[in-house]
């Protein structure tokens, strides 16, 4: 097999290079046509702009005798060819030729002869249905997964900021630089609960059983499973490693620039808000002003302060760096010592000025996180994170949980897909659909609760980050292929 590789690499590359050969002498040969073509028209002094130039070659055309030679090519010749085109049977004809002419005559046959049965019948028409009847349920399990993730995860979230007279279009741009992150959710529920549907309803209304009838096996049934759910993984693994950490660094950036404007967007009434390194309780939000404000913060010299105000009122920062300036009245502020617990200082003021810096709230922080990386970015981060020494253990387990989930939820698509054929003949003879539909459901939220909980056990914990983020695909596999062994045993 290593040989067999390392062969066709090179005679493929030797392939492409002679193809970019004759493609770069072809875009040669144009460019000297239209650098002629330019000199000829300059010496043409009837055409003098483009609109007559135009109208010149458009009555050529129209009295030209090749136009209806052309006419009469594309309506018996391209046209014909064209409605008995079919993709699949291209692709493997392709792929074909192209291993004949690397030299692998053995693999050319099988690829020849893949989509044809023994009895001569095309299998085109049954993986073309196939995949038809997939992508149309995965499209709808798609929208519906995509409505709940939207509501849950933006709506409440834009609601909040437009109570804060945020411009809308602001907010139509938060919006759109966060469908990325629903998307890359959305996918992979949509192939398990689309594709159980579809199985599903196929089952319950026997056109399986006439699908084995007619001589069509269970993997034949599998493949356009698989490859729909491959192909839904690489468009979900593009959204998630280039999309996402792109809309991400356009989202926090613009929000920067909200909170830059107006500050208050970041406090919450009645609420109670932790940062990097403080913490805020707050009362009552009425517009700029802040009723019964307390602010826990630690200094640099290791002293623990408590910051207490009746009134507070929000103000633009001029300084750079400064997220907002709060003006307390009537403010307090304790001073503890922690090698002496039993004393503090007591401050008092009338009016006091306080500055929240933008690196004291992780949502505004200007230092990359790896939620804006691709994994190729996140791939180096960690190799230079492994070369320092004495370096932070979390952070790099933070790296390596981002870069293995970067792959493991895009491609649980494939997962998915490799265990819903299985739940669907077994589950599937009554009520297909529906049984489909509920079963998809529960192993989503028992995917999603496995992942969610292997993060916290990954960051708080530090449990390795390839086997916490891919231990969902793990266990989808190992039930599949229980599901496969119980029905190879009927």
């Amino acid at each position: 097999m290593p040989r067999f590789f390392e062969s066709f690499c090179s005679k493929s590359e030797k392939l492409i290079n002679a193809c970019f050969t004759r493609i770069r002498a072809l875009l040669n040969k144009a460019s000297a046509f239209l650098f002629s073509l330019h000199k000829r028209l300059k010496k043409i002094k009837r055409v003098r702009h483009i609109e007559a130039f135009g109208y010149y070659y458009y009555r050529l055309w129209t009295k030209s005798k090749y136009r209806a030679l052309i006419f009469k090519i594309l309506k018996e010749k391209v046209k014909p060819a064209w409605e008995k085109f079919n993709l699949l049977n291209s692709l493997f004809y392709w792929a074909s030729l192209l291993m004949y002419r690397l030299g692998f005559n053995k693999q050319g046959d099988f690829l020849a002869g893949a989509m044809q049965e023994k009895s001569g019948l095309n299998r085109h028409v049954f993986y073309r249905y196939l995949l038809k009847e997939l992508f149309l349920y995965f499209f709808v399990a798609f929208l519906f997964f995509f409505f709940i993730f939207f509501v849950n995860q933006i709506l409440l979230i834009i609601q909040k900021i437009l109570e804060k007279k945020v411009p809308l279009w602001d907010v139509i741009r938060l919006m759109t630089y966060a469908l990325p992150s629903i998307i890359a959710q959305s996918a992979p529920f949509a192939t398990l609960v689309g594709f159980l549907m579809c199985l599903g309803r196929l089952v319950s209304e026997n056109e399986v059983l006439i699908f084995r009838a007619s001589g069509q096996s269970y993997a034949s049934i599998l493949a356009p499973v698989i490859i729909l759910g491959g192909i839904i993984s690489l468009g979900s693994f593009f959204v998630n490693d280039y999309l996402l950490p792109l809309g991400t660094i356009k989202y926090n950036k613009l929000y920067r620039s909200i909170l830059a404007s107006n500050p208050a967007v970041e406090l919450e009434p009645n609420s109670v808000k932790k940062t990097v390194d403080k913490t805020l309780v707050i009362g009552d939000v009425k517009g700029d002003n802040v009723s019964d404000l307390i602010f826990f913060d630690t200094g640099s010299d290791g002293q623990q302060r408590i910051v207490v105000a009746d009134e507070s009122k929000v103000k633009k920062a001029s300084d750079p760096g400064v997220l907002m300036t709060l003006e307390m009245n009537n403010a307090a502020v304790m001073l503890f010592d922690k090698s002496h617990r039993d004393k503090y200082d007591l401050l008092t003021s009338d009016v006091m000025n306080l500055n929240v810096f933008e690196s004291s709230i992780s949502a505004t922080s200007q230092k990359v996180s790896p939620r804006e990386m691709t994994s190729w970015d996140l791939h180096k981060q960690i190799k230079a994170f492994e070369s320092i020494e004495g370096h932070s253990k979390k952070q790099l387990n933070s790296y390596k949980l981002e870069y293995n989930k970067k792959f493991s939820l895009p491609f649980g698509s494939i997962f998915f897909a490799f265990l819903a054929l299985p739940l669907a003949l077994l589950f599937g003879k009554h009520n297909g659909q529906t049984i489909g539909l509920i079963i998809g459901i529960v192993i989503c939220v028992l995917y999603w609760t496995v992942m969610v909980l292997g993060q916290i056990f990954g960051n708080r914990g530090g449990l390795n980050g390839f086997w916490v983020m891919w231990a969902p695909n793990i266990i989808i596999t190992v039930t599949a292929g229980i599901f496969y062994s119980r029905l190879a045993g009927k």
